[in-house]
């Protein structure tokens, strides 16, 4: 069924999503501070709002894709915000990655100004939201679930209702704490081979058909040759920038924290990463994280 979607938040992830709407039959009238984002949407046939609160009047649904909680919140409060300007009942999406506790704020926001909603992070980076492979990760109403679902289909290709509300955001946060703690251990893995003598290739030949195989090995390889469409062949050019990394981590810790668990590589991991994208590596895929490794193995070596 054709809907009108409002997207607020037209950037490398939310831009793919709306264009894929459109693909679908779907109306989409999007916003976005950026302008080079909102000339790409309207080249993939978005209509632009002057406004978000303009962009959401007439929906039916309301997808959010923005860069912290702090942005939701303050996109969604207010007289001008778009819990306002949205008719009484609106479905949200929330598809911003953001902290457990803020999602459990914007439901319990979402319930008081009369709406619906998920929380609906996504994995699959820029060529999962291109391709419409995304994996949605909803926590929500069984009702508001179902509802969401058949939009989800439309940008992606497994959706899991995870449970209650904040329940996508928790299962998000665990997932990239195994992401990024496991792109750690592969680049550690090739630099103790590089340096015992041990080709990047066998490695690979040996690792991903045993024990070793995951996703940071198999799809984002952080050396290039063995897995062609890697960023690791392409300058580590993102793909899933270090600063994202960093961010999600940083949510993971948090969460950590106030559950009180004893997460010592996640820990570690978010301090790897934090380093990682103070500098170049903000910019770069996180899988350059082998070049940390190397650099920081090769000072640490005793001079000949």
């Amino acid at each position: 069924m054709v809907k009108n979607i409002a997207f607020i938040g037209l950037g490398h992830m939310g831009g793919y999503m709306a264009a894929n709407l459109v693909k679908a039959g779907h109306q989409v009238t999007g916003f976005d501070l950026s302008a080079p984002a909102l000339e790409a949407a309207i080249k993939a046939g978005v209509n632009i709002a002057e406004s978000g609160a303009q962009a959401v009047t007439d929906a039916d649904v309301v997808i959010t894709m923005l860069p912290a909680g702090r942005h939701v919140i303050g996109a969604f409060e207010g007289p001008d915000g778009l819990l306002a300007a949205a008719a009484k009942g609106t479905l949200f999406l929330e598809c911003s990655t953001i902290a457990v506790d803020d999602a459990h704020t914007v439901h319990q926001m979402l319930s008081a100004a009369g709406h619906r909603g998920v929380d609906a992070p996504v994995s699959g980076g820029t060529t999962g939201a291109e391709n419409g492979t995304l994996t949605f990760m909803v926590g929500g109403s069984d009702a508001d679930f179902a509802d969401a679902e058949v939009i989800f289909k439309d940008m992606g290709k497994r959706i899991v209702h995870c449970g209650g509300p904040g329940a996508g955001q928790a299962a998000k946060v665990c997932n990239n704490m195994i992401l990024g703690v496991s792109m750690i251990a592969v680049s550690e893995a090739f630099v103790l081979g590089e340096s015992l003598g041990l080709s990047n290739e066998a490695l690979f030949e040996v690792a991903s058909a045993a024990t070793g195989q995951c996703w940071a090995l198999t799809t984002n390889c952080p050396v290039p040759g063995p897995v062609p469409t890697s960023p690791a062949n392409k300058n580590f050019e993102p793909g899933f920038a270090g600063a994202l990394m960093a961010k999600d981590l940083g949510l993971a810790v948090q969460a950590v924290d106030a559950a009180g668990v004893q997460a010592r590589l996640g820990v570690a991991a978010e301090k790897i990463y934090r380093d990682f994208a103070a500098g170049e590596g903000a910019r770069k895929d996180f899988s350059g994280i082998i070049n940390e490794i190397r650099a920081a193995s090769a000072a640490a070596k005793p001079a000949n």
